[in-house]
Protein backbone atom coordinates (compact mmCIF):
# COMPACT_ATOMS: atom_id res chain seq x y z
CA UNK A 1 0.00 0.00 0.00
CA UNK A 2 1.40 3.17 -1.00
CA UNK A 3 1.66 6.08 1.47
CA UNK A 4 0.26 10.03 0.89
CA UNK A 5 -0.90 12.69 1.98
CA UNK A 6 -3.96 14.58 2.09
CA UNK A 7 -3.45 18.49 2.51
CA UNK A 8 -7.50 19.62 2.26
CA UNK A 9 -6.75 20.58 6.02
CA UNK A 10 -4.77 23.21 5.20
CA UNK A 11 -7.07 24.89 3.19
CA UNK A 12 -8.72 26.14 6.61
CA UNK A 13 -6.50 28.99 6.17
CA UNK A 14 -5.68 28.82 2.35
CA UNK A 15 -2.31 30.49 1.31
CA UNK A 16 -1.04 29.33 -1.90
CA UNK A 17 2.63 29.26 -1.07
CA UNK A 18 1.88 27.02 2.00
CA UNK A 19 0.00 24.62 -0.02
CA UNK A 20 2.88 24.71 -3.22
CA UNK A 21 5.37 24.33 -0.34
CA UNK A 22 3.81 21.17 1.17
CA UNK A 23 3.52 19.42 -2.00
CA UNK A 24 7.27 20.14 -2.31
CA UNK A 25 8.21 19.05 1.10
CA UNK A 26 5.93 15.79 0.84
CA UNK A 27 7.81 15.01 -2.61
CA UNK A 28 11.09 15.22 -0.63
CA UNK A 29 9.51 13.33 2.11
CA UNK A 30 9.36 10.24 0.23
CA UNK A 31 5.37 10.32 0.03
CA UNK A 32 3.66 9.02 -3.51
CA UNK A 33 1.11 11.38 -3.27
CA UNK A 34 -0.27 14.41 -2.22
CA UNK A 35 -4.01 15.08 -3.04
CA UNK A 36 -6.26 18.17 -2.38
CA UNK A 37 -10.11 18.90 -2.07
CA UNK A 38 -11.98 21.37 -3.97
CA UNK A 39 -13.77 23.27 -1.52
CA UNK A 40 -13.62 27.52 -0.58
CA UNK A 41 -11.73 29.70 -2.83
CA UNK A 42 -9.20 27.34 -3.87
CA UNK A 43 -9.23 25.98 -7.23
CA UNK A 44 -8.10 22.37 -7.15
CA UNK A 45 -6.60 21.84 -10.36
CA UNK A 46 -5.44 25.48 -10.31
CA UNK A 47 -2.87 24.71 -7.37
CA UNK A 48 -2.16 21.08 -8.60
CA UNK A 49 -0.98 22.80 -11.77
CA UNK A 50 1.55 24.98 -9.52
CA UNK A 51 2.67 21.95 -7.19
CA UNK A 52 3.25 20.33 -10.37
CA UNK A 53 5.65 23.06 -11.64
CA UNK A 54 7.33 23.21 -8.24
CA UNK A 55 7.62 18.94 -7.83
CA UNK A 56 8.92 16.36 -10.22
CA UNK A 57 8.04 13.19 -8.99
CA UNK A 58 4.88 13.00 -6.46
CA UNK A 59 1.44 12.19 -7.63
CA UNK A 60 -0.84 15.37 -7.92
CA UNK A 61 -4.67 14.34 -7.31
CA UNK A 62 -7.89 16.15 -6.42
CA UNK A 63 -9.82 14.51 -3.44
CA UNK A 64 -12.47 15.26 -5.06
CA UNK A 65 -13.73 17.85 -7.42
CA UNK A 66 -18.09 17.90 -7.56
CA UNK A 67 -19.25 17.60 -10.97
CA UNK A 68 -22.40 19.82 -10.88
CA UNK A 69 -20.34 23.38 -10.72
CA UNK A 70 -17.94 22.51 -13.38
CA UNK A 71 -19.59 21.41 -16.95
CA UNK A 72 -17.43 18.34 -18.31
CA UNK A 73 -15.91 20.77 -20.84
CA UNK A 74 -14.92 23.01 -18.41
CA UNK A 75 -13.15 19.93 -16.27
CA UNK A 76 -11.66 18.71 -18.93
CA UNK A 77 -9.91 21.98 -19.65
CA UNK A 78 -8.60 22.42 -16.53
CA UNK A 79 -7.74 18.57 -15.90
CA UNK A 80 -5.00 18.77 -19.32
CA UNK A 81 -3.37 21.90 -18.11
CA UNK A 82 -2.70 20.73 -15.01
CA UNK A 83 -1.64 17.18 -16.76
CA UNK A 84 0.77 19.37 -19.00
CA UNK A 85 1.76 21.66 -16.29
CA UNK A 86 3.09 18.53 -14.05
CA UNK A 87 4.08 16.35 -16.64
CA UNK A 88 1.28 13.79 -16.40
CA UNK A 89 1.28 13.14 -12.52
CA UNK A 90 -2.24 13.93 -12.54
CA UNK A 91 -5.22 11.90 -10.63
CA UNK A 92 -8.98 13.65 -11.74
CA UNK A 93 -10.71 12.98 -8.98
CA UNK A 94 -14.98 13.52 -9.46
CA UNK A 95 -17.85 13.06 -6.76
CA UNK A 96 -21.14 13.88 -7.15
CA UNK A 97 -20.96 15.47 -3.90
CA UNK A 98 -24.52 15.11 -1.95
CA UNK A 99 -27.99 16.15 -2.42
CA UNK A 100 -27.74 18.91 0.80
CA UNK A 101 -25.05 20.39 -1.01
CA UNK A 102 -26.15 20.74 -4.32
CA UNK A 103 -29.86 21.50 -3.66
CA UNK A 104 -29.23 24.40 -0.33
CA UNK A 105 -25.48 25.41 -1.28
CA UNK A 106 -25.75 25.64 -5.14
CA UNK A 107 -29.82 25.72 -5.51
CA UNK A 108 -29.88 22.88 -8.06
CA UNK A 109 -31.93 19.79 -8.22
CA UNK A 110 -30.86 16.50 -7.32
CA UNK A 111 -31.82 14.32 -9.95
CA UNK A 112 -30.76 11.33 -11.41
CA UNK A 113 -26.94 11.40 -10.13
CA UNK A 114 -25.93 7.78 -11.58
CA UNK A 115 -27.43 9.27 -15.05
CA UNK A 116 -25.72 12.33 -14.24
CA UNK A 117 -22.47 10.85 -13.78
CA UNK A 118 -22.05 8.18 -16.30
CA UNK A 119 -22.89 11.09 -19.03
CA UNK A 120 -20.54 13.15 -17.41
CA UNK A 121 -17.42 10.62 -17.12
CA UNK A 122 -18.06 9.59 -21.16
CA UNK A 123 -17.90 13.11 -22.58
CA UNK A 124 -14.63 13.86 -19.86
CA UNK A 125 -13.33 10.77 -20.73
CA UNK A 126 -13.27 11.56 -24.51
CA UNK A 127 -12.06 15.05 -24.32
CA UNK A 128 -9.33 13.71 -21.86
CA UNK A 129 -8.06 11.27 -24.49
CA UNK A 130 -8.71 12.64 -27.57
CA UNK A 131 -9.86 16.07 -27.20
CA UNK A 132 -13.23 15.72 -28.60
CA UNK A 133 -16.43 14.74 -27.53
CA UNK A 134 -19.90 14.04 -29.20
CA UNK A 135 -22.88 13.13 -26.88
CA UNK A 136 -26.14 14.54 -26.80
CA UNK A 137 -27.16 13.19 -23.49
CA UNK A 138 -30.19 13.66 -21.07
CA UNK A 139 -27.88 15.45 -18.31
CA UNK A 140 -24.89 16.37 -20.51
CA UNK A 141 -24.68 17.58 -23.90
CA UNK A 142 -21.37 18.31 -25.83
CA UNK A 143 -20.03 18.58 -29.90
CA UNK A 144 -16.62 19.60 -29.05
CA UNK A 145 -12.87 19.19 -30.63
CA UNK A 146 -10.26 21.16 -29.90
CA UNK A 147 -6.22 20.91 -29.92
CA UNK A 148 -5.27 19.09 -26.07
CA UNK A 149 -2.59 21.52 -24.52
CA UNK A 150 1.31 20.22 -23.99
CA UNK A 151 4.16 21.30 -22.56
CA UNK A 152 7.07 22.27 -24.64
CA UNK A 153 5.87 20.55 -27.65
CA UNK A 154 5.41 16.99 -25.68
CA UNK A 155 1.72 15.28 -24.93
CA UNK A 156 1.30 14.32 -20.94
CA UNK A 157 -0.77 11.68 -22.12
CA UNK A 158 -4.16 11.35 -20.17
CA UNK A 159 -4.66 12.09 -16.55
CA UNK A 160 -5.55 9.16 -14.65
CA UNK A 161 -10.11 9.69 -13.56
CA UNK A 162 -10.99 8.54 -10.29
CA UNK A 163 -14.80 8.66 -8.67
CA UNK A 164 -15.90 9.22 -5.27
CA UNK A 165 -17.85 5.72 -5.15
CA UNK A 166 -19.17 4.12 -2.30
CA UNK A 167 -22.39 2.96 -3.03
CA UNK A 168 -22.99 -0.08 -5.56
CA UNK A 169 -23.89 1.17 -8.71
CA UNK A 170 -21.30 4.44 -8.11
CA UNK A 171 -18.57 1.63 -7.64
CA UNK A 172 -19.77 -0.63 -10.50
CA UNK A 173 -19.41 2.52 -12.63
CA UNK A 174 -16.08 3.08 -11.48
CA UNK A 175 -14.70 -0.05 -11.22
CA UNK A 176 -16.04 -0.94 -15.59
CA UNK A 177 -15.07 2.98 -16.62
CA UNK A 178 -12.48 4.60 -14.20
CA UNK A 179 -8.68 3.80 -12.96
CA UNK A 180 -9.79 3.23 -9.16
CA UNK A 181 -12.32 5.44 -6.43
CA UNK A 182 -11.24 7.89 -3.90
CA UNK A 183 -12.62 6.94 -0.34
CA UNK A 184 -13.67 8.82 2.54
CA UNK A 185 -15.24 7.91 5.95
CA UNK A 186 -14.19 4.22 4.74
CA UNK A 187 -12.15 2.03 7.25
CA UNK A 188 -11.20 -1.65 7.01
CA UNK A 189 -14.23 -3.82 7.39
CA UNK A 190 -16.10 -1.45 5.00
CA UNK A 191 -13.27 -1.95 2.38
CA UNK A 192 -12.71 -5.76 2.47
CA UNK A 193 -16.85 -6.04 2.72
CA UNK A 194 -18.06 -3.48 0.71
CA UNK A 195 -15.65 -1.64 -1.61
CA UNK A 196 -13.02 -3.89 -2.72
CA UNK A 197 -15.46 -7.03 -3.90
CA UNK A 198 -17.38 -4.79 -6.15
CA UNK A 199 -15.34 -2.68 -7.88
CA UNK A 200 -13.16 -5.45 -8.35
CA UNK A 201 -15.71 -7.58 -9.99
CA UNK A 202 -17.07 -4.65 -12.12
CA UNK A 203 -13.23 -4.03 -13.72
CA UNK A 204 -12.72 -7.96 -14.41
CA UNK A 205 -16.04 -8.38 -16.00
CA UNK A 206 -15.07 -5.25 -18.39
CA UNK A 207 -11.33 -6.50 -18.86
CA UNK A 208 -9.77 -3.60 -16.81
CA UNK A 209 -7.00 -4.14 -14.97
CA UNK A 210 -7.25 -4.30 -10.81
CA UNK A 211 -8.86 -0.24 -9.85
CA UNK A 212 -6.82 1.57 -7.16
CA UNK A 213 -8.92 2.50 -4.09
CA UNK A 214 -7.65 5.17 -2.21
CA UNK A 215 -8.21 5.32 1.16
CA UNK A 216 -8.14 8.57 3.12
CA UNK A 217 -8.49 9.28 6.81
CA UNK A 218 -7.24 11.67 9.69
CA UNK A 219 -3.74 10.15 11.45
CA UNK A 220 -2.67 11.57 14.58
CA UNK A 221 0.32 9.88 16.38
CA UNK A 222 -0.16 11.11 19.98
CA UNK A 223 -0.11 9.32 23.88
CA UNK A 224 -3.27 10.59 25.04
CA UNK A 225 -5.55 10.43 22.12
CA UNK A 226 -8.90 11.01 23.42
CA UNK A 227 -8.60 14.88 23.38
CA UNK A 228 -7.76 14.52 19.57
CA UNK A 229 -10.71 12.14 18.77
CA UNK A 230 -13.13 14.80 20.39
CA UNK A 231 -11.77 17.12 18.62
CA UNK A 232 -12.17 15.25 15.18
CA UNK A 233 -15.76 13.69 16.07
CA UNK A 234 -16.67 17.61 16.94
CA UNK A 235 -15.02 19.09 13.84
CA UNK A 236 -16.15 16.60 11.22
CA UNK A 237 -19.70 15.62 12.95
CA UNK A 238 -21.53 16.73 9.59
CA UNK A 239 -20.02 13.61 7.79
CA UNK A 240 -21.56 11.45 10.21
CA UNK A 241 -24.87 12.82 9.33
CA UNK A 242 -24.96 12.20 5.16
CA UNK A 243 -26.65 9.30 4.15
CA UNK A 244 -23.87 8.00 1.96
CA UNK A 245 -21.04 8.43 4.55
CA UNK A 246 -23.66 7.27 7.32
CA UNK A 247 -23.99 4.06 6.07
CA UNK A 248 -20.33 3.39 5.72
CA UNK A 249 -19.42 4.15 9.17
CA UNK A 250 -22.31 1.88 10.31
CA UNK A 251 -20.47 -0.78 8.30
CA UNK A 252 -17.69 -0.23 10.28
CA UNK A 253 -19.89 0.24 13.27
CA UNK A 254 -19.00 4.00 14.46
CA UNK A 255 -21.16 7.01 14.63
CA UNK A 256 -18.56 9.35 13.21
CA UNK A 257 -14.52 9.91 12.27
CA UNK A 258 -13.79 10.24 15.80
CA UNK A 259 -13.80 6.86 16.39
CA UNK A 260 -12.95 6.02 12.72
CA UNK A 261 -9.74 7.85 12.04
CA UNK A 262 -6.21 6.09 13.12
CA UNK A 263 -5.36 8.06 16.38
CA UNK A 264 -3.13 7.09 19.41
CA UNK A 265 0.89 5.85 19.72
CA UNK A 266 2.89 4.53 17.05
CA UNK A 267 1.90 0.82 17.72
CA UNK A 268 -1.79 1.36 17.29
CA UNK A 269 -1.83 3.53 14.23
CA UNK A 270 0.70 1.33 12.16
CA UNK A 271 -1.61 -1.59 13.15
CA UNK A 272 -4.71 0.32 11.83
CA UNK A 273 -2.68 0.94 8.68
CA UNK A 274 -1.81 -2.47 8.41
CA UNK A 275 -5.07 -3.50 8.55
CA UNK A 276 -6.64 -1.30 5.62
CA UNK A 277 -3.66 -2.73 3.64
CA UNK A 278 -4.83 -6.13 4.31
CA UNK A 279 -8.64 -5.16 3.73
CA UNK A 280 -7.26 -4.05 0.35
CA UNK A 281 -6.51 -0.30 -0.32
CA UNK A 282 -4.10 0.34 -2.92
CA UNK A 283 -3.32 3.70 -1.19
CA UNK A 284 -3.72 5.47 1.69
CA UNK A 285 -3.54 9.83 2.10
CA UNK A 286 -3.34 10.88 5.39
CA UNK A 287 -4.80 14.18 6.73
CA UNK A 288 -2.40 14.72 9.44
CA UNK A 289 -3.86 15.85 12.60
CA UNK A 290 -1.48 17.87 15.30
CA UNK A 291 -2.00 17.31 18.75
CA UNK A 292 -0.82 19.60 21.75
CA UNK A 293 3.08 18.50 20.21
CA UNK A 294 2.31 18.70 16.33
CA UNK A 295 2.46 16.75 13.71
CA UNK A 296 6.20 15.74 13.96
CA UNK A 297 5.47 12.12 15.53
CA UNK A 298 2.80 11.60 12.92
CA UNK A 299 4.88 12.40 9.55
CA UNK A 300 7.74 10.51 11.09
CA UNK A 301 5.40 7.24 11.33
CA UNK A 302 3.47 7.50 8.42
CA UNK A 303 7.47 8.21 6.57
CA UNK A 304 9.16 4.96 8.31
CA UNK A 305 5.85 3.34 6.81
CA UNK A 306 6.20 4.18 3.52
CA UNK A 307 9.97 3.98 3.02
CA UNK A 308 9.08 0.12 4.56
Amino acid sequence: MKIGTNASGLLARPDISTLVSDAVTNEADGFSSWWLAQTGMVDSLSLLALAGQATSEIELGTAVVPTWTRHPEAMAAAALTTQAASGGRLVVGLGLAHQLTVEQWWGMKWERPVKHMSEYLAILDSLLESGTASLKGEVWTLERESPIPTADGRSAGKPLVMLAALGEQMLKMAGRRSDGTILWCVGPKTLADQIVPIIDAAADEAGRPTPRKVCSLPVCVTDDPQPTRDFLGKMLADYANLPSYRAMLDIEGVHGLGELSLVGPEDEVSAGLDAISAAGATDFTAVVIGDANGTDRSLELLKSYASA
